[in-house]
């Protein structure tokens, strides 16, 4: 019996996800392509391949639980010095975003584990690259905006070429999304 690294996240649409992706190969974050873009629920998580049937029926049971809720995007973020990353801020979808994660890793189900650091949903744009990158990041996406209708999640497993593949999709139990909040330039990017 082997393991499998699994992580669990919500997708960032298109065009939104192949544009912070094409961005992010941009200030040279060399992991960029291997690593389609997304809002983390589950971290990189090793479990025995044979109880990914449990894991998929636990996700099953947290995405009915769900209900489709509104996200944003607004401005960067960084967890510099902590840890050598930024990130587009969530700025709508963060309470649900939370929620999400809290039950796909509840001590009742098949990924419980603790995380390094407190919960904090965002989408990196730049990870262990040099300091003038990640500068480059931050000022550049200072004024990136995306919004979607948020209904899933998806389940990801690492290859051992490092690429992160989707093994499933996820939808919530109800089809009802609430509005927008407003009237937003979708991926948009200030050219400083």
């Amino acid at each position: 019996m082997g393991t499998v690294t699994i992580g669990v996240s919500i997708a960032v649409p298109e065009p939104h996800g192949s544009r912070l992706q094409q961005l992010r190969a941009g200030f040279g974050d060399a992991a960029a392509h291997g690593i389609p873009t997304h809002v983390t629920l589950l971290p990189p998580t090793e479990v025995d391949d044979a109880g990914l049937p449990a894991v998929e029926a636990h996700l099953g049971e947290v995405a009915a639980a769900g209900r489709p809720f509104p996200m944003r995007l607004s401005g960067t973020g960084t967890f510099r010095p902590l840890s050598p990353v930024v990130f587009v801020r969530v700025v709508e979808g963060d309470e649900a975003c939370t929620w999400l994660q809290k039950r796909v890793r509840d001590d009742s189900g098949p990924v419980a584990r603790e995380l390094q650091f407190p919960y904090h949903p965002h989408v990196t744009v730049a990870h262990g690259i040099e300091e003038a990158a990640m500068d480059r990041a931050f000022e550049e996406l200072a004024d990136y905006e995306a919004e979607w209708p948020c209904t899933g999640f998806a389940l990801y497993e690492q290859g051992a070429d490092g690429v992160w593949r989707k093994l499933r999709d996820f939808a919530f139990g109800s089809t009802v999304v609430p509005p927008q909040s407003g009237q937003v330039d979708r991926g948009s990017v200030s050219a400083h």
